[in-house]
């Protein structure tokens, strides 16, 4: 399996605290069957990001773990005005290393009435926006049809592993059964933060998904999808609603 939504990097974020606990979180993805993983360290106005510090950060925790996945490097990317003006003049900056992926995240709070025009202005860029987990999305909960039109508008539908598993609540785990009911999901990942509360573990959303809606859709969105992503390649499983 591949995750593509990862707080590993130690330090840089609210993800992992330590060294140590960046090296446990690569054995728990070893042991889980993950064996590529995306750090996706924050870009907002509370974590600069740094792509040259992340990227050392990287090929550190790499050498210093005894049983670690592959790593690619992205960013979660919150969808401000600043973070978009800078993408537009240095997009490598952000997209997942040797792709033209990039994981956005909105708002709790406000959707820009010009979220459209603004997605569709990076489409153009030749960009893919990943929305991640907008089943948690407080805003999108409450119109989750509004999910679907990003996905007619050319993103890439991302929901988090335990939110099918019911750690952030009723309302996410619906919304994400919503979604899944409609063939509306592209992808699952972990958006792990630690070991204990928000883990890099995809299997049991894996079993729930292949339990509710057979085999082939939970490899899709767990490993031929997200495998896609970090190869740089289309979709082999597209969204159908």
């Amino acid at each position: 399996m591949v995750d593509i939504h990862c707080h590993i990097l130690p330090g840089v974020d609210d993800g992992a605290k330590s060294w140590e606990i960046a090296i446990e979180m690569c054995a728990m993805a070893v042991a889980d069957g993950i064996d590529h993983v995306v750090a996706t360290p924050h870009a907002n106005d509370v974590y600069s990001y740094d792509r040259a510090q992340n990227t050392a950060l990287l090929q550190e925790l790499s050498r210093k773990a005894p049983s670690a996945p592959a790593f690619s490097l992205g960013c979660d990317f919150h969808f401000s005005f600043e973070n978009i003006q800078d993408l537009i003049s240095d997009r490598e900056k952000y997209v997942i290393s040797g792709t033209s992926y990039l994981l956005i995240e909105l708002s709790d709070y406000s959707i820009s009435p010009t979220i459209d025009a603004t997605v569709s202005r990076i489409v153009s860029m030749g960009i893919t926006p990943i929305l991640t987990h907008p089943e948690r999305n407080l805003i999108l909960q409450g119109q989750p049809e509004r999910i679907l039109k990003f996905a007619e508008n050319g993103c890439v539908i991302q929901v988090t592993a335990n939110s099918i598993t019911g750690f952030w609540g009723e309302r996410a785990r619906k919304i994400s059964k919503w979604l899944l009911d409609r063939e509306a999901v592209h992808v699952v990942s972990t958006d792990a933060h630690d070991l204990r509360r928000r883990p890099l573990r995809l299997s049991e959303a894996y079993e729930e998904i292949k339990r509710s809606y057979g085999n082939d859709i939970a490899e899709f969105l767990t490993e031929g999808n997200p495998r896609a992503i970090v190869q740089n390649r289309p979709l082999p499983y597209q969204v159908r609603f």
